[in-house]
């Protein structure tokens, strides 16, 4: 059992969660990952959240399999995600893994989801973060050939309140299947 006030801000996690996946305003539409390139160096970068399973607590993103990331999640799967709502001034930082999804079956399903335009992001004929001379010359290809879906599965949230009186401070952690909660000092 959390505790009235831990339900409730789990609940309000789960809330804000799936609203940004369904509002294309909301701040949570977006979250900063990290991952541990070369030498152990933190790399980020901004993912856009395509779902949240709230059964599962399970987020997905979509990439192009050829980028540095996937190299990253390759070598080490333990990731950090960053969320922040700069109007309620809730910050959440997860800690968990990063699986690939494999079945094609799934992925086709996913792809077809994905507007046209949107689908380019996928289908440039060079590698993410290959050097080019022009950013209106760059050549695409036509199948999905490098698309991507990542699940993150978190083992811990953090939630951080920004409020007077008191700041609220919460970790969630998945002990034994289940989520316990302890307040932290903010």
């Amino acid at each position: 059992m959390m505790g009235i006030m831990k339900d409730q801000k789990w609940e309000g996690i789960i809330s804000e969660l799936k609203a940004g996946v369904t509002d294309p305003s909301h701040p949570f539409k977006f979250s900063t990952l990290a991952t541990l390139g070369l030498g152990n160096l933190p790399r980020l970068r901004t993912v856009r959240i395509r779902d949240f399973d709230p059964q599962n607590m399970r987020l997905t993103f979509y990439t192009d399999s050829r980028s540095k990331k996937i190299l990253h999640i390759k070598e080490n799967n333990k990731v950090s995600l960053l969320f922040y709502h700069p109007e309620k001034l809730l910050q959440l930082r997860m800690e968990g893994l990063a699986v690939r999804e494999k079945d094609e079956e799934i992925l086709e399903g996913l792809w077809d989801r994905i507007e046209e335009r949107s689908q380019l992001d996928y289908l440039t004929a060079s590698a993410p973060g290959t050097e080019i001379q022009n950013p209106d010359k760059i050549e695409y290809i036509r199948e999905r050939t490098y698309f991507s879906a990542v699940y993150i599965l978190p083992f811990k949230i953090e939630l951080v309140q920004l409020k007077r009186p008191n700041h609220i401070r919460i970790r969630y952690s998945k002990r034994e299947g289940d989520w316990k909660s302890d307040y932290l000092v903010p």
